[in-house]
């Protein structure tokens, strides 16, 4: 492989392990901000432990999260500097207000939640996580800003060799990135929905004896997935609008004739020259590219999860079959590894459908690279590989042990003790100890 294959190899592997993690972490906000208000609504117990239990988890997923975010940074800057010198005048401020609102103000927020447990105020404390979610929210929106621009580059011109902002309405509000923030929130909450759906499932499958706990868990998931699934063929087809060519040719029955469908040759200056490139006509995605598979993928897993929601749906409107239909709890519990698989092929799909383009029409892939010899590529592709095994192993661990062990005792009131909400003097001389989260 030479030096662009390997900083591609390398920028795949950072980006989509970590989309990974975003994923789980965006959609299990979303929820147990829902679940909490329930509970701060109706002061249900049940309700808060679920708030406790399915924490615990979102807690282990963003910590580990937010190592792999770090790595994707470093590499970013280290591989890709033509990039940043060519366009990081237009997306260098969307980058920089993603970090600012994951690293600053959702990190503090979900601190306050993790500690005030007892301490604040219920109301205050569900506040606290509602700015977590939405902070979240936030710092996938500035993200997909910049990834938009350079999928469709609006809002900007050529000045010296470099892009030069002229429009920020028109980035903020750019199509590509619109359609695309929308399509990943709807799959972070289908991702959830069978997280929530399969940890149930296998704990109902033991007869556990939290029965109310992981009944009322479980619908959620399935009732969530399948609204999700709906709207993420909502946004997918949306995003047609902001589509490269090359992507067409993925939901193609058959590959197109020689000389159809042609995008239009285009003439770009930089740095006052005119050229277009040989890989400018370039706009189908052959067999063996990255780009069909990653769309087989992603539209394959997309029929398999509808299918296992539209036979989840009504069974989960059964007690009967919530509680003891095994097969059906075998079945839910081995689907949650999908949404996350269709996630990365997707993720191929917008990624490499843009080749051989970094920023579409502008700057090629070559020209972004760093220069960076062969050799110190190698060693940080081998070290990165191993780090992130090492990471997405301990995460998967550790969210294993804590969703097989189940809610704690210690999350609920004593035997006899009244159920006392978040705040009150009782509840503040036994804060939790933040060990459990």
């Amino acid at each position: 492989m030479d030096t662009l294959d390997l900083a591609r190899l390398q920028f795949a592997l950072t980006a989509g392990t970590h989309f990974l993690f975003v994923a789980l972490t965006l959609g299990l906000a979303t929820l147990i901000a829902v679940v909490q208000t329930r509970a701060t609504l109706t002061r249900s117990a049940v309700h808060e432990r679920m708030t406790r239990f399915w924490g615990r988890l979102y807690v282990i997923n963003y910590v580990m999260g937010i190592v792999t975010g770090l790595v994707m940074e470093f590499q970013l800057g280290m591989a890709w500097n033509g990039l940043s010198h060519f366009s990081g005048n237009v997306f260098g401020a969307a980058l920089a207000m993603e970090t600012l609102v994951a690293f600053f103000v959702e990190s503090t927020f979900l601190g306050l939640w993790i500690f005030g447990w007892g301490r604040l105020n219920r109301w205050a404390h569900l506040a606290v996580f509602w700015v977590v979610t939405l902070t979240a929210y936030a710092s996938a929106y500035w993200v997909l800003v910049a990834n938009g621009f350079m999928q469709n580059p609006v809002g900007a011109e050529l000045s010296g060799g470099t892009l030069r902002l002229t429009d920020a309405a028109a980035v903020l509000a750019n199509p590509a990135a619109l359609t695309a923030f929308g399509h990943v929130l709807a799959a972070s909450l289908v991702a959830a929905g069978f997280f929530l759906a399969g940890v149930s499932a296998h704990h109902l499958r033991r007869r556990t004896a939290e029965q109310e706990f992981f009944r009322r868990s479980l619908r959620i998931g399935v009732f969530t997935g399948l609204p999700g699934l709906a709207a993420v063929l909502a946004f997918g087809e949306l995003s047609f609008s902001t589509v490269q060519p090359m992507k067409w040719a993925v939901f193609e029955t058959r590959r197109r004739s020689s000389g159809s469908g042609r995008r239009p040759r285009r003439r770009t200056r930089r740095s006052g020259r005119a050229w277009e490139g040989p890989r400018a006509s370039w706009t189908t995605c052959r067999p063996r590219s990255r780009c069909r598979p990653g769309g087989i993928v992603m539209l394959g897993l997309f029929g398999v999860m509808a299918l296992v929601s539209l036979v989840s749906v009504p069974l989960a409107l059964s007690s009967r079959a919530v509680r003891g239909l095994r097969a059906w709890h075998v079945l839910l519990t081995a689907a949650v590894p999908l949404p996350f698989a269709a996630v990365l092929g997707g993720w191929v799909l917008r990624e490499a459908g843009r080749q051989p383009w970094a920023v579409q029409g502008l700057l090629t892939t070559e020209e972004a690279l760093s220069d960076l010899p062969p050799g110190l590529l190698r060693f940080s592709l081998a070290a990165f590989t191993v780090l992130f095994a090492v990471l997405v192993a301990v995460n998967v661990w550790m969210l294993a042990r804590a969703a097989r062990r189940g809610p704690d005792p210690a999350d609920g009131p004593a035997d006899g003790a009244p159920d006392l909400p978040s705040g009150s003097s009782a509840a503040r001389d036994e804060p939790i100890p933040a060990a459990v989260f």
